[in-house]
């Protein structure tokens, strides 16, 4: 195996959430958000939403039953002298403000400067998705991706943007919609020179 193709364990890289029963205190915790908004919860319409909104949450909230860096444990040394920048570009996200519970949805761009080791490149994405799938903000989750990347693969660098929307400012409160927000964390080479930090930016295409 090559870490250019990924690991041919790996599936889909978002997988659908298992089947759970879902607590009734859940349920009728639902039922009464629907009752309080002003909408009656035993009409037809929404007589199964309190099931489907647990187990939306559940989905949504898988990434605390797991540990994001066990994603980084299998590494490859086998690059054929392979030593410049590794980087996933573009990769499709979705998380939840902390503060509403709004959605947030971005995309993610992570580069890291090896040192004598790759990943296999659907790992990258696994890490983001599994700290994504949590009540974030961006700060926190561009800073938790790239710690995460440095503490356990060690490279010489490591670079990490992204840019959402968040629905708590798009869809309530100023309601201004477009607007992407941008964050980054540059670590190693691509923090201290100069040269290597305008190098991994333009590859993202910034």
């Amino acid at each position: 195996m090559t870490p250019e193709h990924g690991d041919p364990e790996d599936g889909d890289l978002v997988e659908a959430a298992p089947e759970c029963e879902i607590p009734a205190e859940v349920g009728e915790a639902v039922r009464t958000l629907i009752r309080w908004a002003g909408d009656d919860p035993d009409r037809e319409g929404l007589l199964d939403t309190p099931r489907r909104v647990a187990k939306a949450w559940r989905e949504y909230a898988r990434g605390y039953a797991e540990d994001p860096s066990a994603h980084l444990t299998r590494t490859f040394d086998e690059v054929g002298g392979y030593d410049e920048i590794v980087l996933l570009k573009d990769i499709p996200f979705q998380s939840h403000c902390e503060h509403h519970m709004a959605p947030i949805i971005g995309k993610a761009s992570i580069a890291y400067l090896p040192r004598d080791r790759v990943v296999g490149i659907s790992k990258l994405a696994r890490v983001l998705h599994g700290f994504a799938r949590r009540l974030q903000v961006q700060e926190r989750l561009t800073a938790q991706v790239a710690d995460t990347i440095w503490e356990h693969l060690q490279p010489k660098g490591v670079a990490v943007i992204i840019e959402a929307t968040h629905a708590c400012m798009t869809a309530r409160g100023v309601n201004t919609p477009g607007v992407m927000m941008t964050t980054s964390r540059m670590m190693g080479t691509f923090r201290e020179d100069e040269r290597s930090r305008r190098e991994v930016l333009a590859l993202m295409g910034y």
